[in-house]
């Protein structure tokens, strides 16, 4: 009779009215890098946490626990998980006491990743768990990335999610939001899905989601009884808390909110890793405050996150809208502004977008390759290998501490690493597909750019001759215009520039030979001015140098060797532009003043010009016009600090020059810097802005940014993040920056915009000392621009076209083969789709799941667990319309497909499902809770399919609308 009543009473009560509910939500908040390595973590906690929390839940039929990053779950299940341990996890799963939230590979960051690589690692963690347990996430728990983005409530809504919880926005603007009851929403993420793709949101309160350290409740770490996590071993004590505490704090928090539901998060970063002691020490909290819960008002129960939001939808209350703006920056404090990760180790997220480019080429080239080449000799179980290398690293580094630049150097030294050998793994299967398909001999080989991690450089091989006579062919043996040039850098090497044209998700091979005839490659000639004073220079009578091609005239003034102005030769109006290089100086004692670091920009005032002179070269080809500037700190100075590649490309007749006449190419050598500097690259017009900049969220959608006064920092808190896109224009003209990484983007005065190229800093703050977080970066970085500049109407029609063919150039193999067969059609053949969509995803995942949801359960729960062979005829398709709703009036309408046209080439298609955008759920079957709001007030009920018109092969595809499907292909004889 006693252990029956002591069983009793660690079940929850149902509250009384006006009785508040904690849902105690235990969790581990598992960084996937960040201070220490995958590795490291894996045997200080990580494994420990899955281990114990495992071993406790079902020691207690109440618990439970919500599991995060799949990138620590996945490595404890194929390396440390018992068959019991497996065993247990299917029986928490199918209880809810064990619940999967996200379910990406990591939680990824929001303000610096592109939408591309967010969904890759969501369709990552989704596929693995999809494939093992049957289970799909239904919630989100961005708890940490610093700042949350408008894409991810529409991210996360199609991928099948109820609803979506954040917590780092604005300290402001999150204390009005308590004080209101403002913190729970449904948010519009898109202004083109409105509606259509809305989510329900809550706000984490000021505690955000970490049980409260700072209360008065233990003499370890709060509520924390298994303490902090050592490193390389954990301790394995506890102590023991004051109970009433809890029960103080549930209420403080239901003060800020609209129901008498509280989200009460317990755990934080590295808990659990003894989750014996912890719940062992729950338990009694629990029921003590249960057992008092006429006294105190209170009742609280373990729950997962679904617990809590059913509860809460279950209420049927009527929501406010947030439309379609984000949450960046984010602020905790006036002099902590949380915009300096938008730039931080530069090097690495450049190299993690172009391994991103790569990825993408590699998975359609692999896909076309197993359709058309049934019988090929490269063997698809090795080649889809090393694929799932690079799949796992770029998945990886989107960890809001990885990406961000945010880690300490040995992790950022894992992220490179993983990066690096998941490029050459792909690049291995490039060369072999190459060489499979072309026939060419066995022995004949293929290599392509490597980078130089710590630099960012490619390495000079293609690129480089010490012949300046060669002639370059194409596979017929005809010539192809090519430019050769003396090489900025180096008086002993070559730049060849080859004109190429590619049909979509295809190759060509050209002959780069040694001569002096008149197929020559034409050689370019240089000019070189004299250094010339910034600051003294007699604008008066200026002295302007033009440099042209068919699109634009740039004008460079003699007198400075700074640019001047830009004419668009179409419409015939000139836009003066001057750009040059400036530093933000920065507090590095914390003795002295706020301070700069991985996270944190804090300048100590405006930019500074730390560069006095400026060199000028101008190298004119047939191809292109090369204005290289070389910024010095004076006329005396033997080194350059800075430097500034321009070029503007010609295209012969016959050549489609739209994209590539339409840019101006800008590339800058930066670095190693000076420590606590932060450099910048300001772009000055004479357009009337009004300080208003326009940034893009993730390469998705674009936000404006009227600028801000604030009474402190007003500088750093007006910068955003530039993942792919920004721009400033007037009544008549738009100026736009295209970038190939993500950095911060600023508009300090009327008619500029600046960019933070990168950052060195170091401070003496104790948290950055104790953890290397001091940011001590001395590489050379090379970022790459391209800058657009026409009427409004004619930028929407370029900057989205333009912007892919930035990020995704051309894959460059080059090497030597003994004996070349004659062309063969191959993976020639080409995709072509209408001008407003991007075939974003044409891959071969290798899942074994079955597509049907009934006949996957049966497996699993058959125990049918075993490793089956991928199904290499199963092909994910995604497609995306560009542009905005009103954005163009030809290219915002919607385009149709024939599937059955698009993928001739590949081969006969059978099956056609339509996929949730991770692919996990059939469409069919998909439904959404739809909560009520303020423009929707009709009882909520649910949301069922995405609303699109499709009669199969033709589909009608509207904006911003991602379509994903799995097909079933018929491979081609060959």
């Amino acid at each position: 009779m006693y252990l029956l009543l002591a069983f009793l009473s660690l079940i929850p009560r149902a509250p009384c009215l006006g009785e508040l509910k904690a849902f105690v939500v235990a969790h581990s908040h598992m960084d996937v890098g960040w201070v220490y390595t995958v590795q490291e973590s894996m045997h200080a906690y990580a494994a420990n946490v899955y281990t114990s929390v495992v071993e406790e839940l079902m020691k207690g039929k109440q618990r439970k626990f919500i599991a995060v990053e799949q990138e620590f779950f996945r490595l404890w299940w194929d390396t440390v998980a018992t068959d019991i341990h497996k065993q247990q996890v299917h029986q928490l799963l199918q209880e809810g006491r064990l619940e999967f939230i996200i379910g990406g590979q990591v939680m990824h960051d929001e303000a610096v990743t592109h939408i591309n690589d967010q969904i890759l690692q969501l369709t990552e963690g989704h596929g693995f768990l999809y494939e093992t347990f049957g289970m799909r996430p239904r919630f989100s728990w961005h708890v940490d990335p610093f700042g949350a983005s408008a894409t991810t409530p529409t991210l996360f809504a199609l991928a099948g999610f109820n609803a979506h919880l954040i917590s780092r926005i604005d300290y402001d603007l999150k204390d009005d939001m308590q004080k209101t009851k403002k913190l729970q929403f449904v948010w519009r993420g898109s202004p083109s899905l409105s509606e259509n793709h809305e989510i329900f949101t809550h706000v984490m309160d000021q505690y955000s989601y970490c049980t409260p350290s700072q209360i008065p409740f233990s003499n370890r770490s709060g509520f924390y009884w298994n303490g902090i996590a050592v490193f390389p071993d954990p301790p394995k004590d506890g102590v023991y808390p004051n109970m009433s505490s809890m029960v103080a704090n549930i209420k403080k928090r239901a003060a800020w909110f609209r129901t008498d539901d509280v989200l009460w998060p317990w755990g934080c970063d590295k808990q659990f890793f003894n989750a014996s002691v912890q719940y062992s020490n729950m338990d009694p909290l629990l029921d003590y405050i249960n057992k008092h819960a006429d006294q105190f008002g209170v009742t609280v129960q373990y729950s997962t996150v679904s617990d809590y939001f059913q509860a809460l939808y279950n209420r049927n209350l009527t929501w406010d809208i947030q439309n379609f703006q984000d949450f960046l920056p984010y602020s905790t404090e006036p002099f902590q502004a949380w915009s300096g990760f938008y730039t931080s180790r530069s090097v690495l997220k450049g190299i993690a977008r172009r391994a991103s480019s790569l990825l993408c080429a590699g998975e359609s080239f692999f896909t076309q390759y197993v359709q058309k080449y049934p019988a090929g000799s490269v063997c698809k179980f090795w080649a889809l290998q090393q694929l799932r290398s690079l799949r796992w690293a770029v998945s990886e580094v989107q960890h809001h501490d990885g990406i961000t630049g945010t880690e300490s150097p040995k992790v950022k030294d894992m992220y490179m690493n993983h990066l690096m050998d998941g490029i050459v793994n792909v690049k291995k299967l490039m060369a072999s597909i190459i060489l499979d398909t072309d026939n060419a001999k066995k022995n004949g080989k293929l290599y392509s750019y490597v980078y130089n991690k710590d630099t960012g450089k490619r390495g000079n091989v293609l690129n480089s001759f010490c012949y300046s006579a060669v002639s370059v062919y194409d596979e017929l043996g005809h010539p192809v215009p090519a430019q050769i040039q003396g090489s900025a850098e180096s008086p002993f090497t070559y730049d060849l520039y080859i004109l190429v044209t590619l049909s979509g998700l295809s190759y060509q091979r050209y002959s780069v030979k040694l001569s002096a005839d008149n197929e020559s490659a034409f050689i370019a000639r240089s000019v070189k001015y004299g250094r010339k004073v910034i600051k003294h220079a007699d604008r008066q009578s200026r002295r302007l140098i033009p440099v042209l091609n068919d699109c634009y005239t740039v004008m460079l003034d003699q007198n400075t060797n700074l640019m001047h102005s830009i004419t668009d030769r179409k419409t015939n109006q000139t836009v003066e532009v001057t750009q040059e290089f400036l530093e933000y100086h920065v507090n590095g004692d914390v003795r002295k003043g706020p301070i700069s670091d991985n996270y944190l920009f804090t300048p100590n005032g405006s930019a500074v010009e730390e560069s006095k002179a400026v060199g000028l070269e101008v190298v004119s080809g047939n191809l292109v016009r090369e204005i290289r500037q070389y910024f010095y700190r004076n006329t005396t100075a033997q080194d350059y600090m800075y430097v500034a590649y321009s070029r503007i490309y010609s295209v012969p007749g016959g050549y489609d020059d739209k994209l590539l006449c339409h840019r101006i190419e800008q590339e800058y050598r930066v670095g190693p810097l000076e420590l606590n500097r932060e450099a910048i690259f300001r772009t000055s017009t004479n357009l009337n802005t009004k300080q208003t900049l326009h940034t893009d969220n993730n390469g998705y959608q674009m936000q404006k940014r009227p600028y801000k006064v604030f009474v402190n920092n007003s500088v750093a808190r007006n910068y955003y993040p530039m993942v792919q896109t920004a721009y400033i224009e007037d009544d008549r003209m738009r100026l736009i920056l295209l970038a190939e990484r993500s950095h911060g983007v600023s508009s300090q005065g009327n008619g500029q915009v600046e960019v933070m190229l990168h950052r060195r800093l170091w401070n003496n703050l104790e948290w950055d000392l104790n953890y290397n977080l001091t940011l001590n970066d001395t590489s050379v970085v090379r970022p790459m621009f391209w800058l657009i500049l026409g009427t409004k109407s004619a930028a929407d029609v370029l900057y989205q076209s333009s912007a892919l063919a930035l990020e995704h150039r051309p894959v460059v193999m080059y090497g030597e083969l003994t004996e070349i067969a004659s062309p063969t059609p191959g993976l020639r053949d080409p995709v072509t789709l209408p001008a407003n969509l991007h075939l974003q995803t044409l891959s071969i995942p290798g899942w074994t799941y079955s597509s049907n949801h009934t006949e996957q359960l049966q497996n699993i729960y058959k125990g049918i667990r075993k490793q089956e062979d991928a199904d290499f005829r199963r092909v994910l398709l995604r497609i995306r319309h560009m542009y905005e709703v009103g954005e163009d009036p030809v290219l915002s309408q919607p385009a149709t497909v024939n599937l059955k046209s698009l993928l001739k080439g590949l081969g006969t298609v059978e099956l056609v499902e339509e996929r949730s955008l991770t692919g996990t759920w059939d469409i069919n079957t998909l439904e959404r809770w739809k909560w009520k709001s303020a423009q929707h007030i009709s009882k909520g009920g649910w949301e069922t399919r995405f609303c699109f018109l499709f009669s199969s092969p033709k589909l009608l595809i509207g904006r911003c609308w991602y379509f994903c499907w799995m097909l079933q292909l018929k491979k081609q004889s060959h």
